[in-house]
C-alpha cells in the first residue's frame, strides 16, 4: 500500500465573514455566503430548465466508478501539490471565467510541475470553488447514453448553478433537469440503485412532499431508495460528506466522535442504522468507522476523494491524521491512500466539497449482484453478470473473466461466456465443503479499457464460506401443529422455531396462511429475521373452527433461511372443517416431475365447471394461478401449463381445487 503526505507550501487563508445573526433568513442552510449573498433569495438560475428524467433503466454513477477526469475552479481552493497529484493519473478540468485567466493557471501549473498532458481548461464564470456541490451529477440512461442530470443549486449563485450545463456542453452528452432544490455535498450513490442525503433535502424542498422528492430521485437517477437520514454531525451545512461516505455498493464509512462528545450516541445511531439497512447488493451494509473528534486542528476525514485508484485524505496536523490514514489503508485495501496536508480544511468544508470527479462516460460496467457471506455447498458455483461498454467498443470475448481463490490460495481464471446479450456467465469450480472463496471479475474491449469488479480487483474481492448440507439450522416444536376438536370458534397453538447453532440464523421467508384450509399466523414478523444463537422464535398459529366431518387433513409451512428450506406440518380435525373432500386425492396424477417446459394434471373424478391451479414458491408466495374452463367434463382431464411461464428452476408447490377435488404437493422444475 502507497501512501503520501502532501505538503504545503503556501497557505490560503479563506474569511468567512458575515455569518451573522442579524442575517433575516436562516443561512444555516446555506453554504459560506457573503454578506450581500446573505439577501439574496436562493431561486432557480436563470438558465435552468426542467426536462423529462432519462429513459429506461436508469444508472447514476458513483464516486468510485471509473472517472476520466476531475473538476476543479480557479482561483483555488485546493493546494497545488493536490493538482499536481490528481494530474499524475488523470485529466484535471480547471474552470477559469476567461482565456486570461487559462494562462495565469497555466503558467502556474508548468511552475509546480504539473503534468499539463492531462489538464484541461473550461472557460466559465463561476462564483465560488465549491465544484461538489454544484458539478454534474453523472447518468447512463437505458439505452446505455451518458448524461448529465442538472438541479438547482440551493444557494444564490447563478453561474455555479450554470456549470453542469457547460460540462454537458463540453462532453456534447444530454442534459437533464430535474426540479429539485439539492448540493453535490449532501448527496452520494452507489451505482446500484441506492442514493443518501441528510434531511436538509426535504428541508429546502417544502412545497414537495418526502415521497415526491424521492419519485424525483427514482425517475431522474434511477435510485430506487433515496435513504434519507438525521444529520449527527450538529453542524448548521448538514450535508452527508461532513460525516460519511459510499465506498461500494456494499460497504460505508461513518465518522466517530469520542465517548465523552455530546454527540456519540448520534453517530452511533446513525452507525447502527446502515448497519441494519440493505446495501445494494442485498445484504446489510458493511460499516466502517474512521475517528473525527471534530477538535483543533480540524479533522475532516469523510471528506476525501475517491479518483479511481487513489484516495485523497485530508491532513491538518492533527494528532489523528496518522489514524485516518491507517484506517483507509484497511479499509480500502488496493487502493493508494494520500494524506493532503493544508490548514485551509474545515471540519465541514474539506477536498470532497472543493473536487468532483467527471464519469468517464465510455466506461465498462460490470453489474454483477455478487455471492457474499455463507452459502450452501456446491462443487461448482455459477456466476453471471452483464458488462456493458458505455464507449459502444466490442468487448473481447476471451477478456471476460472470473477470477477466483480458494482459502487464500493463488487467484485462478475461468471464461465467462456470452449467453444473451450483455449476460456472461462462468462457473468457480473445485470447491469443497466449508471453503472459503474469494473471486472478482475482470473484463476488456476494443476501446482500450478494462475494468473489474470490485473495483480493485485482488487485493479487496468478493468473499463467501460454504457449510456443508444436511445441517438443521432450526427445529419445530411441536413437530406437528395439530387443531382438534375443542368448543371455541378460533384458537392459537404456539410454533417454536428454534435455532439449534451457537451462530444466528437468517429467516428469509415463511408461509403466513394456508393452502389447504384456513390456518394463519397471528402476528407475522417482518423478514428477514435474525434467530440468535440457541433462541427461539414464537409464533401463534390460529384456524376458525368450522364443525363439519371429515379426516385428518394436511397442510405445510414453508420456512427459509438464508441455507436451507424446512417444512413444518399443520394438520387439522376435519371435524372443524368444511369443503375439503380428501378421500379423491389419489385419484389426482401430476406428471412428469421434475419437469421442463410443461407439467400436466391428470384426474379422474366428479369435477366442477373449471379447475384452478395455484403455483407457489418455496415460501409460500402465489406466482402463478391458472383457471381452465372444464365445461362440465368428467373423466380424465389433462391441463397442461407452460413451464416458462415465471417459473425458473428450482422447487415450487402446486395447489389444485376442482369442485370439491383438493391436491397439494411439490414440483421440481429443472432446465
Amino acid at each position: 500500500m502507497k501512501t503520501r503526505l502532501l505538503l504545503l507550501s503556501l497557505v490560503i487563508l479563506i474569511s468567512f465573514n458575515g455569518l451573522q445573526s442579524q442575517d433575516k433568513r436562516d443561512y444555516k442552510k446555506l453554504h459560506y455566503l457573503s454578506p450581500e449573498e446573505m439577501d439574496i433569495p436562493v431561486t432557480k438560475s436563470r438558465t435552468f430548465y426542467t426536462t423529462d428524467p432519462p429513459e429506461g433503466e436508469i444508472r447514476n454513477v458513483a464516486e468510485f466508478d471509473p472517472m476520466q477526469g476531475v473538476l476543479i475552479r480557479y482561483p483555488f481552493g485546493i493546494p497545488m501539490d493536490l493538482i499536481k497529484e490528481m494530474a499524475e493519473g488523470t485529466t484535471v478540468l480547471t474552470l477559469v471565467a476567461n482565456s486570461s485567466q487559462q494562462q495565469t493557471v497555466t503558467t502556474q501549473y508548468e511552475n509546480a510541475g504539473v503534468n499539463l498532458d492531462n489538464c484541461d481548461f473550461l472557460i466559465a464564470q463561476t462564483d465560488s470553488y465549491w465544484t461538489r456541490d454544484y458539478g454534474p451529477w453523472f447518468v447512463f440512461d437505458g439505452n446505455g447514453e451518458p448524461g448529465i442530470v442538472n438541479f438547482p443549486y440551493n444557494r444564490p449563485r447563478p453561474n455555479d448553478d450554470d456549470v453542469p450545463i457547460r460540462i454537458a456542453e463540453y462532453l456534447d452528452i444530454d442534459l437533464y433537469g430535474m426540479d429539485l432544490f439539492h448540493t453535490g455535498g449532501n448527496y452520494m450513490c452507489t451505482g446500484k440503485g441506492i442514493s443518501a442525503s441528510t434531511d436538509l433535502v426535504w428541508e429546502e424542498n417544502p412545497t414537495q412532499t418526502h415521497e415526491q422528492i424521492g419519485d424525483l430521485v427514482n425517475d431522474y437517477l434511477g435510485n430506487y431508495l433515496f435513504d434519507v437520514t438525521e444529520d449527527p454531525l450538529g453542524e448548521y451545512i448538514k450535508h452527508i460528506d461532513c460525516w460519511s461516505k459510499y465506498l461500494g455498493p456494499g460497504k460505508i464509512l461513518v465518522g466517530q466522535v469520542p465517548v465523552s462528545d455530546n454527540r456519540y450516541q448520534d453517530f452511533e445511531d446513525i452507525a447502527n442504522y446502515f448497519a441494519t439497512s440493505t446495501s445494494s447488493y442485498g445484504t446489510p451494509w458493511e460499516v466502517h468507522r474512521v475517528f473525527t473528534p471534530g477538535t483543533y486542528p480540524n479533522t475532516p476525514y469523510t471528506n476525501s476523494l475517491i479518483l479511481n485508484n487513489k484516495v485523497f485524505v485530508p491532513q491538518t496536523g492533527s494528532q489523528w491524521d496518522d489514524e485516518a490514514i491507517a484506517s483507509y489503508e484497511e479499509i480500502m485495501p488496493g487502493y493508494e491512500v494520500v494524506g493532503v496536508m493544508y490548514n485551509g480544511w474545515e471540519n465541514t468544508d474539506a477536498l470532497h466539497c472543493r473536487t468532483k470527479g467527471i464519469a468517464d462516460i465510455g466506461m465498462i460496467y460490470i453489474d454483477h449482484m455478487p455471492t457474499l457471506g455463507t452459502v450452501a455447498y456446491h462443487p461448482e458455483y455459477d456466476i453471471s453478470a452483464d458488462v456493458i461498454a458505455y464507449s459502444g467498443s466490442t468487448i473481447y470475448a476471451d477478456s471476460v473473466l472470473i477470477y477466483y481463490s480458494i482459502n487464500g490460495g493463488d487467484f485462478t481464471s475461468a471464461i465467462m461466456e456470452n449467453v444473451s446479450g450483455d449476460t456472461y456467465t462462468g462457473t468457480i469450480t473445485g470447491v469443497m465443503p466449508s471453503d472459503t472463496v474469494s473471486y472478482y471479475l475482470y473484463a476488456a474491449d476494443e476501446s482500450g479499457r478494462h475494468s473489474m469488479q470490485p473495483y480493485i480487483g485482488e487485493p479487496d474481492p468478493f468473499v463467501f464460506r460454504n457449510i456443508y448440507f444436511p445441517i438443521t439450522e432450526i427445529a419445530f416444536n411441536p413437530d406437528t401443529v395439530k387443531f382438534l376438536t375443542n368448543d371455541e370458534m378460533m384458537y392459537g397453538i404456539p410454533l417454536n422455531i428454534i435455532n439449534q447453532t451457537s451462530d444466528n440464523v437468517t429467516i428469509t421467508s415463511l408461509t403466513e396462511y394456508g393452502f389447504t384450509f384456513p390456518w394463519s399466523v397471528e402476528e407475522m414478523p417482518v423478514l428477514p429475521i435474525d434467530i440468535g444463537g440457541n433462541d427461539t422464535l414464537k409464533l401463534n398459529i390460529i384456524c376458525p373452527i368450522i364443525t363439519n366431518k371429515g379426516a385428518l387433513i394436511i397442510d405445510t409451512m414453508f420456512v427459509q433461511t438464508l441455507l436451507e428450506p424446512y417444512t413444518e406440518i399443520i394438520a387439522i380435525d376435519g371435524d372443524l372443517l368444511t369443503g375439503i373432500n380428501i378421500s379423491i386425492k389419489d385419484q389426482i396424477t401430476v406428471y412428469p416431475n421434475p419437469f421442463t417446459n410443461q407439467i400436466n394434471f391428470t384426474f379422474d373424478s366428479q369435477v366442477g365447471n373449471e379447475a384452478v391451479i395455484q403455483i407457489f414458491d418455496i415460501s409460500g408466495k402465489l406466482i402463478l394461478d391458472v383457471v381452465k374452463n372444464l365445461n362440465g367434463t368428467n373423466g380424465t382431464i389433462s391441463i397442461n401449463l407452460d413451464g416458462d411461464n415465471n417459473l425458473l428452476p428450482g422447487s415450487y408447490f402446486y395447489k389444485l381445487t376442482s369442485g370439491d377435488v383438493s391436491k397439494s404437493g411439490k414440483l421440481i422444475k429443472v432446465d
